[in-house]
């Protein structure tokens, strides 16, 4: 039986809503012959189904087994027709595809005067909403067409359809190296994370510095401005300067409303750009700009002119209540956010199939600090534990291993001395096995592991000398990451002043509100 998230067809029917279904009924009926059509008896069987179940699908009789494989992919090619044909997926980009195609037709039928109008018209309308490539496209079968019928309609057509190819095919090189060298950080950072030494340092600095095209800012155009500032966002987090990933996010995004016809056009990089930009100002403790910024981003999401389709809500759902929570732990509200844990476990049963586990496995993660930083230790291991135990997830290698460490702390604060015995051999091992032992870790784990040999009058003592050790890597380079997936220096800070963490960080964020 295969797995319903492989099935491509299935997985395709489920995505549809009331609408994008009576639609293609309404599409396949458009013909008489189609109503009793195996593919659409096919589609009525697999939109009742609760899971694919190919030997349901054999046993009703619509298909044999040799021809399933055939109806399946006919049926997924129909559905895709309808989809293209619905207005609520018609963007620019179809558009301008549709009228290429319809001058494509018109050109092989010989009507080149028509074809050339609709070329003229469509690359016009491509050049004004930044897609270039197509644009390419169209000038390159105009210079077919010029070179098999003279229409003399303009002086000089060559010339200018030369002029034309030759500029947009630089603009085309320039995104394409720029998008590229994007890409690649993009891919270190999920690899790898930040850097972790003057090593790993050299070697991201050297291949973005030797990949950088030299361009002159003045003569981009807006997709190459957005790669540009991409690449560099990659690096300045690769990097650990943040203040240099705030600038750069934020050009990213003062880019879209500069020019705001791009954001309908592009909301997903609209999106993304916003949300890289709040992890910006989170990182680097700016509370209130972090605040307007959401706001906006809301306000932007919930107007009527912002798309709608289920990719961009999925991205809405994750990217908002990411940040939402991460605005309660800019402010220590912990109490105040726990309202949230239940609007994202419903977001992730609605969403799954479209987020990637890596992602959800980081709310769980923003949950358990949710409730850690309340003082709810159960309930941070709780969510804790749906992280450690996920065997085949490929995620970042330090979001597991943080998530380790605060189960460590979690177990300890409740009180659970057995399973912290447990917990400390698990996670030594583990972090040995990923080689990513760094001093807060290491820290962390020598003290833990000598509790259970401190007398009850010493322990304060202890406190302070890890608070002590730790503080040193508060700035470091390379070790100051750590304090970003966990505060353990305001934890200790609680138990020093004997008070709840949640309020150790309230007066923090009192004190550095800008």
């Amino acid at each position: 039986m295969t797995n319903a998230h492989k099935d491509a067809l299935f997985v395709l029917i489920k995505s549809l809503s009331k609408s994008e279904k009576r639609q293609f009924k309404l599409y396949v009926g458009r013909l008489g012959v189609n109503t009793d059509a195996k593919f659409l008896a096919l589609f009525n069987l697999l939109d009742k189904m609760r899971k694919y179940d190919e030997h349901q699908i054999l046993d009703s009789g619509i298909v044999t087994k040799a021809q399933l494989s055939n109806l399946k992919a006919h049926l997924y090619k129909q559905i895709l027709v309808s989809l293209r044909l619905n207005p609520v997926n018609q963007n620019v980009r179809i558009q301008i595809r549709e009228q290429l195609d319809f001058a494509t037709i018109l050109y092989q039928k010989g009507l080149y005067k028509q074809s050339l109008k609709i070329l003229d018209k469509a690359k016009s309308f491509a050049i004004e909403n930044e897609e270039k490539n197509v644009a390419y496209e169209i000038v390159e079968l105009e210079k077919v067409i010029e070179t098999q019928y003279i229409t003399r309609s303009i002086p000089d057509r060559a010339d200018e359809l030369a002029v034309q190819a030759k500029e947009l095919s630089a603009h085309n090189v320039m995104t394409s190296k720029l998008s590229n060298l994007s890409l690649q950080l993009y891919g270190m950072m999920l690899k790898v994370g930040y850097v972790r030494s003057d090593e790993d340092l050299n070697t991201v600095k050297t291949y973005f510095e030797t990949h950088l095209p030299a361009y002159d800012l003045d003569k981009l155009g807006f997709r190459e401005k957005l790669w540009l500032y991409k690449a560099y966002l990659w690096y300045s987090l690769l990097t650990q300067d943040f203040l240099s990933a705030y600038r750069y996010a934020s050009k990213w995004v003062d880019l879209f409303y500069e020019n705001e016809t791009m954001i309908p056009l592009n909301p997903v990089f609209f999106l993304k750009g916003n949300h890289y930009l709040l992890e910006s100002l989170f990182f680097v403790k700016y509370a209130s700009q972090f605040r307007e910024t959401l706001d906006r981003l809301e306000r932007q999401v919930e107007s009527p002119e912002f798309p709608q389709n289920d990719n961009i809500a999925s991205l809405a759902f994750l990217y908002l209540n990411t940040n939402k929570l991460n605005l309660h732990f800019l402010e220590g509200t912990f109490d105040k956010g726990l309202y949230l844990v239940n609007i994202i476990e419903y977001g992730i049963k609605k969403h799954g199939e479209r987020i990637d586990e890596h992602h959800i496995m980081l709310l769980y993660y923003k949950i358990a600090c949710l409730y850690f930083g309340n003082g709810d230790n159960k309930n941070c291991i709780v969510y804790l534990k749906k992280i450690i135990s996920n065997k085949n997830l490929k995620m970042r290698e330090d979001l597991m291993c943080f998530a380790r460490v605060l189960s460590l702390v979690a177990h300890y604060e409740a009180g659970m001395d057995y399973h912290l015995e447990v917990q400390l051999k698990s996670t030594y091992k583990f972090l040995l096995k990923m080689n990513d032992l760094h001093a807060v870790q290491k820290e962390m784990i020598k003290f833990l592991r000598g509790l259970g040999e401190i007398y009850p009058h010493e322990l304060r003592n202890e406190f302070q000398k890890l608070y002590n050790e730790l503080k040193k890597y508060e700035n470091h380079p390379y070790e100051k990451r750590a304090f970003l997936y966990l505060d353990i220096l305001s934890w200790l800070e609680s138990h020093l002043e004997n008070k709840p963490v949640g309020q150790i960080i309230r007066e923090k964020a009192l004190a550095v509100t800008r």
